[in-house]
């Protein structure tokens, strides 16, 4: 008789919390509508951010474009100019230097015939008065039709050395003059000549070579005082260095850059790109020789070259971009949160008013239950007594004592019952916080026995450890049931079976007592752990309603207490309630 009423009463209160949790699920509407809302926060704000963002930076990008655009713009025309301007300068300074020098051979041997000048003596007066004249005169040679050098005055003992199978030789009796090529020739160092044939009276014909001294050349290009990006030097039609580059290396070594046909004015190439890295080039023929001037400007990374004299300009870019982005997230977000708690509380609003409803549902039920239960209990009370007492007051009754035995089972199971009822209507009941004094640990062994079935089936093992001296404390019981019902519901969901639940109650100071909840279940993840007090946030899928932490929070805030927990993924979950002795509310 005990077990089948124990079974019956629990069953019961066991449908009755099934009706409750399908009522609540009946609010689907609009838990649907607010776990749905949450994608929609993000996309809003998201969207937000990137709208206001838009309109506030892309003005400050445009601007900083045509910053940056007209700043390259300047120093491509920049470089052009530099280049433009040493070619121009540098050409006239060339051809007048080597045509100056070509006038007054000309004259010389035109002037003076091949007796006046087949003499040692007046060679070297020549080379004096032209050096002191015009400078850049290394020596001066008369050569004959046979390429024999007859006279010569220099450093050099070069008398009688034969041109006749010289390149020079044979361009100047082709030409009549002719201005060579840096070579390196019998002297063995880089220099160029100068050459002029002319015909003696008989017709025989003679030639003037006169050879020019490279450091001339060389100290108008160190004159320049070129940056260190940028290089001038002289090459032949082959791309034979005739002077020192500083990127490409010593006289007469080979470089490998491609001209057009020859021009007479100056051309300029730009960007030409060079093992991975683009240069600005210049480039111009000087008239009446074998020489083109070359000048090369190693271009800056555009991005460096901008960012390195518009540093002001790109600080202020930088902190008005993270000002703005600054305000643009905290607006929005602070919006959105605004916009979210107001969806929060008409939400739970809603949920409240539904809430009553069923609870007060609950209530009717509860009640009607325990009318239909109590009044046969009461009838099966009254004729176990009565058997009981004839049971005492008839000594011949057969088995007198096992008879007794029976009927006080039958009274115990009957009081039994009625306090399984009792407790389902405590639970069931929705009203008004009360105060009353409340012994912690006989109403936790009632929520505990609320759920023995459950205990039984999964074979969990409560484990208690109450202080010793462990207050009463003034609050209400029936949200305290609740409070504590709805988390050890969630502690028998995360446990399998075989677990384990410590539950302890200890003085915190004078005035709180601490209750702490703690199972060896699944535990919650750092993410689940920030949300798991939200309405509407649930980990269960389908089957929970996400509102059981959500109402604990809410009544033990208004209870005066607190709640706090600590969990571990696979270690387990610890929930910690801190309530008033003395009520506050």
């Amino acid at each position: 008789m005990r077990h089948i009423s124990q079974r019956f009463c629990v069953g019961l209160s066991g449908e009755i919390m099934e009706t409750s949790k399908k009522s609540i699920s009946d609010f689907d509407p609009i838990t649907r509508e607010l776990k749905q809302s949450f994608p929609r926060y993000h996309r809003l704000r998201r969207l937000s951010i990137i709208i206001t963002s838009l309109v506030a930076l892309v003005p400050l990008f445009i601007m900083t474009f045509i910053n940056y655009y007209q700043a390259q713009s300047s120093y491509h025309a920049e470089s052009v100019f530099a280049i433009s301007r040493i070619l121009s300068n540098n050409k006239q300074t060339l051809e007048f230097v080597i045509e100056e020098r070509r006038a007054v051979l000309s004259m010389i041997i035109s002037q003076n015939s091949f007796e006046e000048l087949s003499n040692n003596d007046k060679l070297k007066e020549i080379l004096k008065d032209l050096n002191n004249s015009f400078g850049g005169f290394v020596d001066l040679g008369l050569i004959d039709s046979h390429g024999n050098q007859k006279y010569y005055s220099g450093p050099y003992d070069l008398r009688g050395i034969n041109y006749k199978d010289q390149p020079w030789f044979k361009e100047v009796m082709i030409r009549g003059e002719y201005v060579s090529e840096v070579f390196m020739g019998h002297r063995n160092i880089p220099h160029f000549i100068i050459a002029f044939q002319h015909e003696s009276p008989d017709g025989e014909a003679f030639y003037l070579r006169a050879t020019i001294d490279m450091e001339m050349i060389n100290r108008m290009f160190y004159s320049m005082n070129l940056d260190p990006n940028t290089d001038a030097f002289l090459i032949n039609q082959v791309g034979d260095l005739q002077t020192t580059s500083l990127f490409y290396g010593e006289v007469l070594s080979k470089i490998s850059l491609n001209f057009p046909r020859r021009f007479s004015h100056r051309e300029v190439i730009d960007e030409y790109q060079e093992h991975g890295k683009w240069i600005t080039l210049g480039y111009s023929y000087i008239e009446d020789t074998p020489f083109i001037l070359i000048v090369i400007k190693h271009r800056e990374n555009p991005f460096i070259h901008w960012f390195s004299r518009r540093t002001g300009l790109i600080w202020f870019l930088v902190v008005s971009i993270s000002m703005i982005l600054a305000v643009v997230i905290y607006g929005a977000g602070h919006t959105i949160k605004r916009l979210r708690e107001l969806d929060k509380k008409r939400t739970l609003m809603f949920h409240n008013i539904e809430y009553t409803n069923k609870m007060a549902t609950i209530g009717r039920m509860a009640a009607g239950v325990a009318h239909e239960i109590n009044n046969p209990l009461a009838i099966i009370n009254e004729k176990a007594g009565l058997l009981s007492d004839l049971a005492i007051h008839d000594p011949d009754l057969p088995k007198r004592e096992k008879f007794a035995g029976l009927a006080d089972s039958i009274i115990n199971s009957v009081e039994r019952c009625s306090r399984v009822t009792h407790r389902l209507l405590g639970f069931a009941r929705r009203m008004e916080t009360l105060k009353e004094m409340i012994d912690l640990k006989q109403l936790l062994e009632e929520v505990i026995g609320f759920q023995k079935t459950e205990i039984d089936d999964k074979n969990i093992n409560i484990k208690y450890n109450f202080s010793p001296d462990l207050p009463s404390i003034e609050s209400d019981r029936g949200q305290l049931q609740q409070v504590f019902l709805n988390i050890i519901t969630n502690a028998f969901v995360a446990i399998d079976n075989g677990g384990q639940i410590d539950i302890t109650i200890e003085n915190t100071n004078s005035d709180k007592v601490t209750l702490i909840i703690t199972d060896n279940g699944v535990g919650i993840t750092e993410e689940n752990i920030k949300n798991i007090f939200e309405p509407f946030y649930s980990t269960k899928g389908e089957f929970g309603t996400g509102l059981g932490l959500s109402i604990t929070n809410d009544i033990v805030q208004k209870l005066g207490g607190t709640i706090e927990v600590k969990s571990e993924p696979g270690v387990g979950s610890s929930f910690s309630i801190i309530l008033p002795i003395k009520a506050n509310y």
